[in-house]
């Protein structure tokens, strides 16, 4: 793909919506896969190791494919310098292995359409600390409106209207775990587009995530975490999540390095709208029409940020 293709697609807004929308829905498959993964091998809610290590094995494996992708497509690939190593370390610890090590927890105490409530937090959090950390990312009140129609519908998919208080009560375990997933995945994004600066970010893709699996995995086996079931299906979820992870991270990577952070990180609340309504789908959890005015306000964030 040559530069002028390149910044055609990542930068002219029909294309960047579409890709951000397809990047969100292919983030919120994960919420039900991890909890079929779970159930295939045999991974018990307390059981943080066996956790870890799944999680592992699944972003290593991720890893591992963007680069032999990054490697095919480019012929701009190399490895890269000494003195880019210690940020890419740091990227690939707070964004794969803290990030997913909370989220892992998380959601293992949770249902599938609150986890992704929760875990999109991450979305406004990250709009904040851009207007912080970066001079040409101001707080505008197109922001601040977008914003709040965003969390407006992150709150209403999480009301039980009929007894006005939320699904499930809050717990260190469940909540806690995924807002600190959150907030890694935050300080990630700003540290996406640092670091993409002076790393391609495909090959910044399948190095964090190689490297922050690998992190995973040796935590793991020190912990003396094992699966001790395997089956055909969990290796096929596995491998199904292993390419979640991999276009996911490489969309939202290049969107996140060509664009202002907050016009893209809106998108990412629509992760809650897909995750409410695949957990429906895939794990059978009821539909509400309450998810159908979540999405609406949503969209109404997005649309704010974007073209008004």
């Amino acid at each position: 793909m040559n530069n002028r293709q390149d910044k055609n697609i990542f930068t002219r807004q029909p294309f960047v919506s579409l890709l951000a929308t397809l990047t969100a829905l292919t983030w919120a498959f994960a919420f039900p896969l991890i909890k079929i993964g779970f159930s295939e091998f045999a991974v018990s809610s307390t059981d943080t190791g066996a956790k870890t290590l799944f999680a592992g094995i699944r972003f290593f494996l991720a890893g591992i494919f963007t680069l032999i992708i990054a490697k095919v497509s480019s012929e701009k690939f190399s490895l890269p310098t000494k003195q880019h190593i210690p940020l890419l370390l740091l990227f690939s610890l707070v964004n794969t292995s803290l990030h997913y090590f909370f989220f892992y927890i998380g959601l293992s105490y949770l249902s599938g359409s609150r986890s992704a409530i929760i875990d999109s937090s991450g979305t406004f959090f990250l709009i904040i600390l851009a207007c912080i950390v970066f001079k040409n990312e101001k707080m505008t009140s197109k922001k601040i409106l977008g914003c709040i129609l965003g969390f407006s519908g992150i709150l209403i998919i999480n009301i039980d209207f009929q007894s006005a208080i939320p699904d499930e009560a809050f717990s260190l375990s469940g909540d806690g775990m995924l807002l600190l997933s959150a907030l890694c995945s935050a300080f990630g994004g700003i540290l996406t587009r640092i670091i993409t600066k002076k790393i391609p970010p495909l090959i910044t893709t399948g190095f964090s995530l190689s490297i922050g699996g690998l992190v995973m995995i040796i935590f793991a086996v020190a912990m003396g975490g094992r699966l001790t079931k395997i089956t055909t299906f969990g290796c096929i979820i596995l491998l199904l999540l292993v390419g979640v992870s991999a276009v996911g991270f490489s969309l939202y990577n290049k969107l996140i390095s060509c664009n202002p952070v907050g016009k893209i990180a809106i998108f990412n609340a629509l992760i809650p709208v897909f995750g409410a309504v695949l957990s429906c789908i895939i794990l059978n959890e009821p539909f509400q029409l309450k998810y159908i005015l979540s999405a609406l306000l949503v969209f109404a964030g997005i649309y704010v940020i974007n073209k008004l």
